[in-house]
């Protein structure tokens, strides 16, 4: 990431712009997945995990615009797993004309620095078996396929 970039913790003025960047990721997403509801909805309560102390949502700045978001949040794992919580990764967004700089990279390092500082030394994200740049991304940071979720109509 060059010094045109920083990262920071978003903050409620930033609502705008990240609420757009939701309906970017969901639109991107609704060919993965026939059963998102029609619009309007939304996946996330950014505002909330914002001010939350169990998560951290983060922001890339360029030139003073907001071009890419991340969050992760704590959460409760399955009572048989060997720890009872984890950090979920979520809201990865980068605008397209920033994207292949490393932004994401940078999110999750930051997002990881986090994760251990509450704690939490697992980390887990959700991502369409058929969305292969997002596949990419996340493995070439290090993330490996775990367990995949199968529907039938």
């Amino acid at each position: 990431m060059s010094k045109e970039y920083t990262i920071r913790d978003a903050v409620s003025e930033d609502l705008p712009i990240l609420l757009q960047f939701e309906q970017e990721l969901i639109k991107a997403e609704r060919p993965f997945d026939v059963t998102i509801r029609e619009d309007p909805i939304s996946y996330y309560d950014i505002g909330e995990m914002i001010i939350s102390d169990d998560a951290s949502v983060l922001v890339v700045e360029h030139r003073g615009a907001i071009v890419a978001s991340g969050y992760a949040k704590k959460r409760r794992a399955r009572h048989y797993l060997d720890h009872e919580f984890y950090s979920y990764l979520g809201f990865m967004y980068t605008v397209p004309e920033h994207r292949g700089r490393g932004l994401n990279a940078k999110i999750m390092d930051a997002l990881k620095t986090w994760s251990v500082q509450k704690g939490l030394h697992e980390m887990r994200l959700t991502v369409y078996a058929d969305n292969i740049p997002a596949l990419r991304a996340y493995e070439k940071v290090g993330f490996k396929s775990h367990i995949m979720e199968m529907r039938l109509e």
